[in-house]
């Protein structure tokens, strides 16, 4: 465990994770709950770095029933979910707290929204550098490689450090 760079605090069975305990993962996610022959079983909450948390049922590794709760308090329903989807792309916080007046974007749902790295888009989550085609949690610490389809994604949908204007041209007789 301590050769993949993660950590274990809790009752041990045979020589397993067994019973209450905490797992923390490299990338500080870490998981308190119940355990069972080295795997999460039982209820128990996972914790990532950027302040959300998923609760779930368990069963031998695999969550069965969770709730994922944002860092600012909304909590995800795939039933009723009024949070940026198709028709309103309104930031949670503009649903709760109202629009800004005009003249002033919002950008992010993070007031102010944080600083992105040179070179690097803001994944919601994590930093994604183009160039290295790494994703980056927010203390600059490695997560992934990005395949193909998450490179386009993220270079198509996510926001940039750089700006780009796009502004009026003038057409040009030839």
């Amino acid at each position: 465990m301590e050769y993949l760079g993660s950590s274990y605090e809790g009752d041990i069975k045979n020589e397993r994770m067994e019973g209450k305990g905490k797992y923390s993962f490299p990338t500080d996610t870490k998981y308190e709950g119940e355990m069972k022959d080295g795997m999460f079983h039982g209820k128990g909450t996972l914790y990532f770095p950027n302040g959300s948390k998923y609760d779930a049922r368990w069963e031998n590794g695999v969550a069965v029933e969770g709730k994922y709760t944002f860092a600012d308090g909304l909590v995800f329903e795939e039933e009723n979910w009024q949070y940026c989807d198709g028709y309103d792309r309104r930031f949670y916080t503009e649903v709760t707290d109202s629009l800004k007046p005009a003249g002033r974007s919002q950008l992010t749902n993070r007031i102010p929204p944080r600083e992105i790295p040179k070179g690097c888009y803001d994944c919601g989550e994590s930093f994604y550098n183009p160039n290295t085609r790494v994703v980056m949690n927010p203390n600059m610490k490695f997560v992934r490689n990005a395949d193909d389809d998450e490179h386009e994604w993220i270079v198509r949908t996510c926001r940039k450090q750089w700006d780009e204007f796009v502004g009026h041209q003038e057409k040009h007789e030839g």
